[in-house]
């Protein structure tokens, strides 16, 4: 019987899942908070930290996402940094998610009409506030589109962390593969997984957006 394995590996696949959910919750609060901190910083902090802001983003785009967590999983130790699989992984993922969203989150910035930069600051608001009362909500609903279409493949890049041996959705899948020697079945249904998890987490950043940032969210 073709799927008669599937009884007993439904444990593992909602394992696998359950991590891969695990990875893509922290990555994304994380990598967020961290982007709009580096958008910030790009934009009005000093020169030093504008510039290294900048060679961090073209570095980290510019480089593959498996050589990224291989240098943070198998370099680091080399400096005495130890690091548990799923915390690299997390980390990897957190790095790398950040240098594309600190773009998005840019450019989100860069759309908010200055007028009411101006009106604010003469209304007595403080930088800081004015940034996080005024322009910063105005911004993520602008970009909020494009931040949703990252965290989704961001979610599916994941995939690559079973390289060193996180046991996430893939890396259940390869073990199952290698005990049942059913590998079209298996990773049929582990694309189907793929496929579910993506079309509910986007369903969930949509509708968690429109309550947060209102109507217009899509």
């Amino acid at each position: 019987m073709a799927f008669g394995w599937l009884p007993g590996a439904v444990g593992d696949i909602a394992h696998g899942a359950a991590t891969t959910i695990l990875l893509i919750a922290v990555t994304t609060l994380a990598g967020t908070l961290l982007s709009i901190l580096g958008a910030a910083g790009r934009r009005s902090g000093p020169a030093l930290l504008r510039r290294a802001i900048g060679w961090y983003v073209e570095v980290m785009r510019n480089t593959p996402f498996l050589v990224q967590l291989f240098f943070i999983f198998f370099g680091l130790p080399s400096l005495g940094i130890r690091l548990d699989p799923i915390l690299a992984a997390m980390l990897a993922m957190t790095l790398n998610m950040a240098a594309y969203t600190i773009e998005i989150v840019g450019a989100g910035l860069d759309a908010v009409p200055h007028g009411q930069t101006e009106a604010a600051l003469a209304l007595g608001l403080r930088p800081r506030q004015l940034f996080i009362k005024i322009v910063l909500p105005q911004a993520l609903k602008i970009i909020y589109p494009a931040l949703t279409s990252q965290i989704v493949i961001m979610m599916l890049e994941s995939a690559v962390v079973s390289q060193i041996a996180v046991r996430e959705l893939t890396y259940e899948a390869d073990m199952l593969q290698a005990r049942t020697f059913r590998s079209f079945e298996t990773y049929f249904v582990v694309t189907l997984v793929y496929l579910l998890m993506s079309m509910a987490l986007r369903r969930l950043l949509v509708a968690g957006g429109r309550r947060a940032l209102g109507a217009g969210v899509s």
